[in-house]
């Protein structure tokens, strides 16, 4: 089994030393981006969307292009473990997801996906070898077309200071930075 150009044990070292732990999300996701990388036509440029902000999107960063840092990686976390990668230009893209529905016959699978169990009740040996096992029997796929804002190239514009509080911000975001406006996630 192989992770993008990483085997088994290099995307789980990997996986380790970026995610902090080889957590069963990052396994399942890595899965699931091999799974839609063999269905894209891979002569395109492709953004991703993700539809949780857990686990997932880590494993796209590790096996795409897409990152948040350079903006290709979208997060709407709609809190379904499911990501698209679609073509930047036309916006039309593939999906996949976690099926629920499929997960009856690997039980581990099921209490871990649903959280029918804490945890700490979960066999981490047992979830792995199921989700090795099951692979992609799991997915679901649907062919999609993106919204057109996230088609849209994203960009700062013009830069200036902040009269307020004297950093440099967007200056389309007003005459004032956002954190003075009162966006500021600080107790100031």
């Amino acid at each position: 089994m192989h992770f993008g150009k990483y085997s088994l044990n290099e995307y789980c070292r990997l996986v380790e030393s970026f995610h902090g732990s080889l957590a069963p999300g990052m396994l399942m996701g890595g899965i699931m981006v091999n799974a839609v990388i063999e269905r894209i036509d891979k002569a395109k440029l492709h953004d991703a969307l993700c539809e949780t902000s857990s686990c997932l999107p880590d494993a796209i960063q590790l096996l795409t292009a897409c990152t948040v840092g350079n903006g290709w990686l979208h997060i709407v976390d709609l809190g379904r473990f499911a990501l698209t990668l679609y073509e930047k230009d036309s916006g039309k893209g593939i999906r996949v997801f976690l099926d629920a529905g499929k997960t009856e016959e690997w039980p581990e699978i099921r209490s871990w996906y649903l959280k029918l169990r804490p945890k700490e009740e979960q066999s981490r040996e047992r979830l792995t070898d199921q989700i090795l096992k099951a692979d992609i029997s799991l997915l679901g796929f649907q062919r999609v077309e993106v919204l057109p804002p996230f088609l849209t190239k994203r960009t700062k514009g013009e830069i200036a200071i902040c009269p307020v509080c004297g950093e440099a911000y967007p200056k389309n975001d007003g005459p004032v930075c956002r954190a003075c406006t009162g966006a500021s996630p600080y107790v100031c």
